[in-house]
């Protein structure tokens, strides 16, 4: 089914943790480096991570987010995605922190200043602006 499974589990089993769907950068601590990853799937017992450079199946590992860093084992491995198994049970709330959490100390601008666009780039914001019906300014004040 394009994944290998490790250990044994009955058919009839089902998961009891819950399982909160994410889409968060993550990073792997292998014996071979740093892998990064994508987090998609996440309970207190594991996790399903997405990555290019799949570790094998067994392989002990290092899952990091953020300031959260458990220890785990590969479970199984399909193209691109790990099943993790952690050592121990987690606050799964711990790795989801940030999320919601504005952290700032003022006011934020999401606006780009035009004066850090190269003079295509400028040219191709304008083009689009007017398309638009926006005006770009033509220096930031």
């Amino acid at each position: 089914m394009g994944a290998e499974n490790f250990g044994t589990t009955s058919a009839g089993s089902k998961r009891k943790a819950k399982r909160a769907r994410v889409l968060l950068a993550a990073r792997l601590e292998t014996g071979n480096g740093e892998i990064e990853a994508r987090l998609r799937d996440l309970s207190q017992k594991g996790a399903l991570v997405e990555c290019q450079n799949v570790p094998p199946v067994g392989s002990e590992v290092v899952f990091v987010r953020g300031a959260t860093r458990v220890p785990a084992r590969v479970a199984w491995a399909g193209k691109g995605r790990i099943g993790l198994e952690f050592h121990h049970e987690i606050d799964e709330q711990e790795v989801l922190v940030h999320i919601g959490k504005a952290q700032q100390s003022g006011p934020v601008s999401y606006r780009r200043p035009l004066g850090s666009l190269s003079p295509e780039d400028r040219r191709v914001a304008q083009a689009w602006g007017v398309t638009v019906g926006l005006i770009a300014p033509e220096r930031d004040s």
